[in-house]
């Protein structure tokens, strides 16, 4: 056409490069306003509605940018619905996100701080209303970056863990669990961040291995002394006792003794403890109850006193030498101080040790003994652990359920409460007299009573995200058609904090429901994380993180979903590059490159010739009037959709999109299209008319196949292929025939092709050039029908009658004569080949003089002898390839 663009069935016109970013909003945008992301609930009688399908997208903070995990675990989900709306399922992927207490609050208040105001300044009122403006302003980029890369999420049905639903639900399930006594408020050691002023979660603590110091210290003295190591100096001003195991015969008889703490001058105990390792340092440890979790169950063990040092900015606040200093700065003050009185033993630096930091403002985390609220766990894992025990809920890859009941047998109880103003406020309120009552969503407030102050963990709410975001505790017709949600999809790294938390809170808050109907999903898919190249983790500082918007906008959305999904192989971590996002978009450009051919040739895609080769489906009488190489594609389709169904029922995302490029790539569009050219540029009509369908067909099949991982680019090749409304919204490719004979003709074909193609680089032949040859055999062999094709693929012209042969092949039954007169310094190229020749027999002489050698074979390591095994194999094929190139040269 005049304007390089090439006209579908639908009169839209293909352009004649893809161009991603003229594509992906305009699809995206068209996908939406049809509502083919929104399920459609009619009503529940048997028979009205299909299966459903549910995925709810893990809420991602409300101050969150799409990061390149994020960009996995999407496409992985969407790779799921996709398929399962194709497949007619009533699929509802849910979206939705986390209020993010900490994150959100420290933003606020940087903003806050430009002002030169606290929250304090504002008052809590004010300051949440602050929150939800900043909300309401800047939160939720992550919404439009979710569009970019192709959620098909129900953006109807779109959720916050703060919105009045889902707050509704929190009160409800705060106060059944309260009532029935799993939730209590006690004085234990937590997280606490000093920076923060709250105590964190497991999940947002971050450990690294940082220099530090050890330092050995002496209490007491003469034969009444024990010498202890610790990394925190500063905390010996809380020590209430020293522990030592209870087996180990160093300590035994000073076991029910005292010794005096240095500096303080008080006497403290020194007590057996199992818990105590006696390999550690000097097999003695100090007990600070008030600063250490394991200190803490020691010191109940033993009905120790609780002494506190620090109040909640990590400033000390006991023994009046150190007293208003800073933890860090106490450190090397007390250090000092017992060095100066002759109690450090041995000072090592630096000592690596692992230390928590805040994830929010990288603060170091101090343990302290703080009053808050818990959750009691003890019954709520135990059923957590019973629902994957007993096959409710299958963990993908099944490796990971050691890991998953090692978190959940052994869980210890939940803090819940936060010492935040942004997020669900305690529902608990004090009367003046100090009754403490816990108040329901549908309650109201006693008069004059004081509601508690904190707010609770994140993780509480997310908690219910499966069932809250489903209208529950009402029972909802939502509820009711797409509870329990059919699979999560996670990185394996919260397994533990948020995937264990709602398989307790969707147990307890469905008890009503049947056993199978009362857990939250089905199938929990763990997915790795994403490392560079070099498997090493990202970080900024590294300068090796990837950001997915840049690659969208470099490589196209496609690419880089291909790219993450081909890499996804479940519970590993995947590597990746910007080499194999550009070889994904070469993908793209592959199937772009086809379909123009395919619409420029009048590949025929009507319902006539779905119904004649579907048809077919199972049976090669029905296709006899169509080429062989027709029915082996044809076959090939069939074989791949079984394999990609199989391997996406297995969450073996990553195989499935080997197989898939493979057969685009390798079997479709470098064999068959090419294949394909012959019938096409002959004079059978009726030849034409079975390649056209036959080509559209299987075109139409693989885009299908394609479409959930690589959305974009096949809804628009296939409606212009098709002129159909979407790809999206067409039937999921179930075309079941196979055709042994032809596969068995083609793969020969293929090999003889594949053969003589290095044979001619062999020659120096380039792969353009024609060349006279004589295909001497081939009416003998199953290959007699494909001449013209074989001549096509490998650029060979017919003999003339002066013919000469100055090389030769045999492959398939096949001798290959080709007159390189020419084509080829005879001369130059024997030298060239004499010469790979003698270097290959050379290395064939040391490889087999080196394993004939004892001494090498009894002391070298197995790999470095299979290795030299190996080179020796491929020295002697080397050897017979050349002599063999030789002979055939004249």
């Amino acid at each position: 056409m005049p304007n390089g663009r090439q006209a579908g069935p639908d009169g839209e016109a293909l352009a004649s490069q893809y161009a991603p970013a003229e594509v992906e909003g305009r699809r995206y945008e068209h996908w939406e306003k049809a509502g083919y992301f929104t399920p459609e609930v009619l009503g529940e009688a048997a028979g009205e509605n299909p299966p459903s399908y549910t995925i709810v997208l893990p809420p991602p903070n409300v101050t969150g940018i799409l990061h390149i995990g994020h960009a996995l675990n999407h496409t992985l989900s969407d790779v799921l619905i996709r398929r399962r709306r194709m497949q007619g399922y009533r699929t509802l992927w849910l979206p939705g996100m986390d209020h993010a207490g900490i994150a959100t609050q420290n933003v606020v208040e940087r903003e806050l701080a430009k002002e030169n105001l606290s929250r304090h300044d504002l008052g809590r009122e004010a300051f949440v209303d602050r929150v939800w403006q900043w909300k309401a302003e800047y939160g939720g980029r992550i919404l439009s970056q979710m569009r970019r890369l192709g959620d098909s999420v129900d953006w109807s049905r779109e959720r916050f863990t703060m919105d009045e639903g889902l707050s509704r639900a929190v009160q409800t399930i705060f106060k059944r669990l309260y009532d029935d006594g799993l939730i209590y408020r006690a004085e234990r050691i937590i997280n606490w961040c000093p920076r923060c002023l709250t105590a964190l979660s497991d999940i947002e603590v971050d450990h690294s291995d940082d220099d530090g110091e050890l330092i050995s210290i002496r209490y007491g003295d003469g034969d009444n002394s024990i010498v202890v190591a610790t990394t925190r100096a500063e905390t010996m001003l809380g020590d209430t006792a020293v522990a030592v195991h209870p087996d180990d015969e160093r300590y035994q008889h000073l076991v029910g003794t005292t010794v005096e703490l240095p500096l303080t001058g008080r006497v403290i105990p020194i007590v057996a403890d199992a818990h105590v390792d006696p390999a550690f340092g000097t097999g003695a440890v100090k007990v600070t109850p008030a600063h250490d979790p394991n200190d803490f169950e020691i010191g109940r063990r033993h009905d120790l006193p609780v002494l506190a040092i620090m109040d909640e900015h990590g400033v000390i606040t006991a023994h009046g030498p150190f007293q208003g200093l800073d933890r860090f700065e106490a450190r090397p003050a007390i250090v000092a101080a017992l060095r100066e009185d002759g109690r450090i033993v041995r000072e090592t630096r630096p000592y690596v040790h692992a230390v928590g930091h805040c994830s929010r403002c990288a603060t170091t985390v101090e343990p302290r003994l703080s009053l808050q609220w818990f959750v009691s766990v003890g019954p709520l894992a135990k059923a957590a652990g019973d629902a994957v025990r007993d096959g409710r809920v299958k963990i993908s890859p099944p490796e990971m359920n050691p890991r998953y009941f090692g978190w959940v047998d052994d869980m210890h109880d939940w803090c819940i409460s936060r010492q935040l103003w942004w997020g669900h406020r305690i529902p608990v309120w004090y009367s003046p007299e100090g009754e403490v009552r816990c108040v329901g969503p549908d309650e109201e407030p006693p008069a004059g009573w004081t509601q508690d102050a904190d707010v609770l963990d994140t993780w509480f709410s997310s908690a219910l995200w499966p069932f809250s975001t489903l209208g529950w505790p009402d029972d909802t017709p939502d509820l009711r058609a797409f509870y329990p949600t059919s699979v999560l999809i996670t990185a394996y790294d919260i397994l533990f904090f948020w995937v264990a938390r709602m398989m307790m809170f969707g147990l307890y808050a469905n008890r009503g429901k049947t056993p199978a109907e009362a857990v939250p999903f089905q199938t929990i898919v763990l997915h790795g994380l994403v490392r560079d190249q070099f498997g090493k983790k990202m970080s900024k500082s590294k300068g090796n993180v990837v950001d997915p918007l840049d690659w969208m906008d470099r490589f196209g959305t496609d690419a880089t979903r291909f790219t993450l999904a081909r890499g996804a192989t479940p519970g590993s971590d995947e590597a990746i590059s910007e080499d194999w996002a550009a070889g994904s978009r070469n993908f793209c450009n592959k199937l772009w490159n086809a379909t123009r051919f395919a619409l420029m040739n009048g590949a025929e895609v009507s319902a006539e010739v779905r119904a004649e080769l579907g048809a077919a489906s199972g049976s090669a009488e029905r296709l006899r009037d169509y080429s062989v190489a027709d029915r082996w594609i044809l076959s090939r389709l069939a074989a791949v959709t079984a394999e990609v169904d199989s391997l996406l029922e297995q969450f073996e995302f990553g195989k499935a999109c080997e197989a898939l490029y493979h057969f685009a790539w390798d079997e479709f569009c470098d064999w068959y299209l090419e294949l394909a050219k012959v019938p096409l540029g002959g004079d059978d009509e009726s030849a034409k008319a079975a390649t056209r369908k036959v080509l559209g067909f299987v075109l139409d099949q693989m885009l299908r196949l394609l479409h959930p991982v690589m959305p974009f680019v096949t809804d628009e090749l296939w409606t212009a292929l098709t002129g159909e409304d979407s790809v999206m919204v067409a039937a999921w490719p179930a075309y079941a025939y196979h055709d042994e004979r032809a596969e068995a003709e083609i793969g020969s074909l293929m090999r003889l092709v594949t053969e003589v193609r290095q044979f001619r680089s062999g020659q120096g032949l380039r792969p353009g050039q024609r060349v006279p040859a004589r295909l001497a055999g081939i009416a003998a062999t199953t290959l007699a029908a494909h001449e013209d094709s074989v001549r096509a693929l490998l650029r060979l012209t017919a003999p003339e009658e002066a013919f000469t042969a100055s090389a030769s092949l045999l492959a398939e039954g096949i001798t290959v004569e080709l007159n390189l007169a020419g084509t080829v310094d005879v001369a130059a190229e024997r030298k060239r080949l004499e010469r790979d020749l003698a270097a290959a027999r050379k290395e064939a002489q040391s490889m087999t003089a080196k394993l004939g050698n004892e001494a090498f074979t009894a002391k070298a390591p197995a790999d470095v002898i299979e290795k030299s095994r190996a080179r020796l194999e491929a020295a002697n094929a080397d050897i017979a390839r050349l002599e063999s190139r030789l002979a055939g040269l004249t």
